[in-house]
């Protein structure tokens, strides 16, 4: 869920119900999709599954390329930048597609809802930024919802059924978003999402010999479905960000749990431990409250969102 994308710069014309509508949608679209790979990876490898989503999930990103700009929005002379936010994409898109298919999808969010804790620490180092006291307790207080989810060491722990991986993959994503902050001064969205996007085919396509499973036509075109899915929901939640401030928007994000109990509920039968609820309640609201902080008073940061990468 969420989208691996950096937020365009809003437009003079706002509609912030139309942004509401928008990121909103996106979340549900890409819900559906983790829900499709989570089911997709009961018989296929992951590396087969991450190559459909991103390969076929780059169309939507190269129809957009024929509004202006096109095609001179790829042009860079970093690629040094983009392989690392590639391989950084890798860790991150594996990640997140292996805790889908080992634990249930709303505790694979829940996790993934710490990423704005883990941008905001990342972003002292990388950055430059100043983080004031208050936003480094926020960041304290949500990884310690964190733990309340995973419980490492405990008899109910799911730190080792998928748990470390998600958060593995969740700081993945947030690097990933700190970094594209930092490269944005130089380079268009078009092309992070572009070449991040190229490194992730090229390790996933070079597994296909050894890993690939033929699939039957109905789950060739779910896995072609699931690919247009993430592009399309990335683009809303892109467009989004146009049409109405981070600050408006980005709470929908968490919609996302609301999407995930119920799919994994109806598809799976499973309903998240009071220990999850706890947790994810604690991160969400230290998540809210970074969210706050770093929005009142200056111009919203290209890698507000909160969410998980559209995976």
């Amino acid at each position: 869920m969420g989208a691996q994308a950096a937020a365009a710069p809003p437009t003079a014309r706002q509609s912030p119900a139309q942004g509401i509508a928008l990121y909103a949608g996106g979340v549900f679209v890409l819900c559906v999709m983790d829900a499709m790979i989570k089911w997709l990876s009961a018989d296929y490898p992951i590396a087969q599954i991450v190559f459909f989503r991103a390969t076929i999930g780059l169309i939507p990103t190269l129809v957009m390329l024929y509004r202006p700009p096109g095609l001179e929005a790829l042009r860079t002379r970093r690629v040094g930048a983009h392989l690392l936010r590639g391989v950084v994409g890798v860790i991150g898109t594996f990640g997140f597609f292996w805790a889908f298919a080992v634990m249930p999808l709303a505790d694979a969010y829940a996790i993934g809802f710490a990423a704005p804790m883990f941008i905001t620490a990342m972003s002292v180092p990388i950055l430059g930024e100043r983080v004031g006291l208050k936003r480094w307790l926020a960041v304290l207080v949500g990884f310690a919802g964190v733990m309340i989810m995973i419980r490492p060491g405990g008899e109910a722990s799911t730190f080792g059924s998928g748990g470390a991986i998600a958060l593995l993959a969740t700081a993945a994503y947030a690097l990933s978003m700190v970094l594209m902050r930092l490269y944005s001064r130089t380079e268009t969205n078009a092309s992070m999402i572009f070449y991040a996007t190229l490194v992730i085919i090229a390790v996933a396509g070079v597994q296909m010999p050894f890993v690939w499973v033929t699939p039957s036509w109905e789950d060739a075109g779910l896995l072609a479905v699931l690919g247009l899915l993430g592009g399309i929901g990335a683009i809303m939640m892109a467009q989004a960000y146009r049409v109405a401030t981070p600050s408006i928007v980005v709470p929908f994000e968490y919609t996302g749990m609301i999407w995930g109990v119920g799919l994994g509920f109806m598809l799976w039968g499973d309903v998240p431990d009071l220990w999850i609820w706890v947790g994810s309640a604690v991160v969400i609201a230290s998540g809210l409250y970074i969210l706050h902080r770093e929005t009142r008073g200056r111009a919203p940061s290209p890698t507000a969102g909160t969410g998980v990468p559209a995976s």
